[in-house]
Parts: structure tokens; sequence; C-alpha cells
């Protein structure tokens, strides 16, 4: 429907912006046809509008076809921080970048709790402790990429940032036979460059909207105080393992989130994986949901 508006349009252009008389001569055996100056301009002009407003129309039919939004509404790429979801879900997230000394502990308290979460792993950890990326992933949990060698990603081109990604999930696929579309910058850190080159490979690129600041010492009581009021559905909680206080946290904070009426699930399981967008909060909004109101 929309094209056949656009010819309309276009047909109706020529016809109202064209009006070229062409005057002629016969000589004998010969017709000469005279163009004024005027009149040629008037003809180029008119023809370059219809190629431009063509290309243009092109470009909208492109970009209509686009289901997925990444954009604020100043132009900056954003990761996800949360989603917004009328399931009470949200996603426990921990970085595996340091030692495993606690992984055995954190995936038995997992399993008591009956848990899956998802684990964002460097690529320098998973040569360390490859029969750990093993036995995660055996557990039934979730593995993401948190670059291979945990650089300050802002400030690497496109290309290194591709890198660093593609060479960490080579190394989860090496190991357990399948590859992650979910990736976390290291420190947080983001920029344009970092979303786009995430983006284009087909990353969806996880940030968090609750920090536990558990790789600072706080004690599990000090961490679950920073999460009792702010948890929403479609929250996205970061955790560390190898912190002094987080196995021995765990349990009490799952219970407690869990007493609060939440699930808590991988963020494959929270996030959406098409025709959404996200708002300048960095919010994952379904753009399925016709009952919404902006």
């Amino acid at each position: 429907m929309l094209n056949l508006y656009v010819v309309l349009l276009l047909k109706i252009y020529v016809y109202s912006h064209i009006d070229i008389k062409l005057e002629y001569i016969l000589t004998g055996d010969y017709m000469f046809f005279v163009f004024s100056k005027e009149k040629i301009y008037t003809y180029l002009v008119s023809m370059a509008t219809v190629i431009l407003l063509f290309c243009a129309v092109s470009n909208m039919n492109t970009n209509s076809s686009k289901t997925v939004e990444t954009s604020a509404t100043d132009g900056k790429l954003l990761p996800i921080y949360q989603v917004e979801t009328k399931q009470n879900k949200v996603a426990l997230t921990m970085n595996c970048a340091w030692n495993a000394d606690d992984i055995d502990q954190i995936l038995k308290i997992l399993e008591d709790n009956q848990v899956k979460i998802t684990f964002f792993m460097v690529g320098d950890w998973i040569d360390k402790y490859p029969e750990y990326v093993k036995k995660i992933n055996e557990a039934g949990h979730e593995i993401g990429s948190h670059s291979n060698t945990h650089p300050h990603v802002n400030n690497l081109s496109y290309e290194k940032n591709i890198e660093e990604i593609e060479s960490s999930n080579d190394k989860i696929e090496k190991l357990i036979g399948k590859r992650t579309s979910l990736y976390r910058a290291p420190y947080g850190e983001y920029n344009n460059t970092v979303i786009k080159a995430a983006t284009d490979k087909g990353y969806y690129t996880i940030q968090w909207n609750l920090d536990t600041l558990d790789y600072t010492g706080l004690t599990g009581e000090k961490m679950w105080q920073r999460l009792e009021n702010k948890l929403s559905s479609g929250s996205i909680i970061l955790m560390h393992n190898g912190t002094e206080h987080t196995a021995d946290s765990l349990d009490m904070l799952i219970r407690n989130i869990k007493a609060k009426g939440f699930e808590l699930v991988k963020v494959s399981d929270l996030i959406y994986k098409d025709n959404y967008k996200i708002n300048s909060a960095g919010i994952q909004i379904d753009c399925n949901d016709k009952n919404r109101s902006e």
C-alpha cells in the first residue's frame, strides 16, 4: 500500500513539474529539436528531485522493516540495563574474571535453590578453568562473553571490540559446543563503538540495574540492603565469583529475592530477542505489547 502511494506521489510530482515543450525545425530530411537553456535546466532539476525522492522513500521502507531499536533519543547506543515485563522475574548474573575457588560452592547453592543463572566469563578465565566452564554448562546455567582479556573497551577500535568478543566466544564454543549471544563489557564500559560492534555480530549487550558491590567486600546483609527496596520485575543483578562474601551470601540473597515474590531466571529467559526497543534509561521494551501505553 505504501509503495502504491509513493508511486502516485511521484507521478503527480513529475506531471506537475516537467512541462518541457519540444520545438523542432524540419530541414530537408533532418529534424532538429531545439531546447532552451532554461528548459534543459528545469528538466535536469526535476529528474534529480524525482531520483532523490525515490532514494529517500526506499530508505524509509528499509528502515520501517527493522524491528529492533537500540538508540536513546540523543543518538547514544545503550546496552540492556533492565527489562520491562509484567512477569515477576529477575535475572541473577555472575561475572567470572578472577579465580574459581568458590565455583563449587556457588553451583551447590544454586542447585539446592533450583535456580539457573547467567555466568559472564572472560576468555583468560576460560583458559585457566576449562573444567569449570564445562561444569557450569552441564549444570544448566547460561554462559555469556565478558570479553577475552578484560580491557577498557572504550579505548578500542570497532575491529578490536569484535575481536575481544569473538575470541572469548570461540573459547566458549570449543568447550561446550555452542556459542553465546550475550555480551557484557568489562568495567561496565560502553560507547557507540562498543555497542555497535556487539550488535553487528548478533550479540545482546547486557548491563545491570542492581549492583551488589560484592567485589568491595560487603557482607551479605549489606548486599541485601542494596537490593531490597530496589528490586522490580525485569531487574538484572550483578555479582562476581571469587569475592570475600559472594558464596557465603548467595543462599540468603536468593531466599530473600524469592520471598519478595520474584523468580530468578537466566538473562536469555528475561530479555526480548526481537521487535524491541531500548529507551533512554536502558530499559528494554517489547514492541509487540499493544496494550502498553507510551
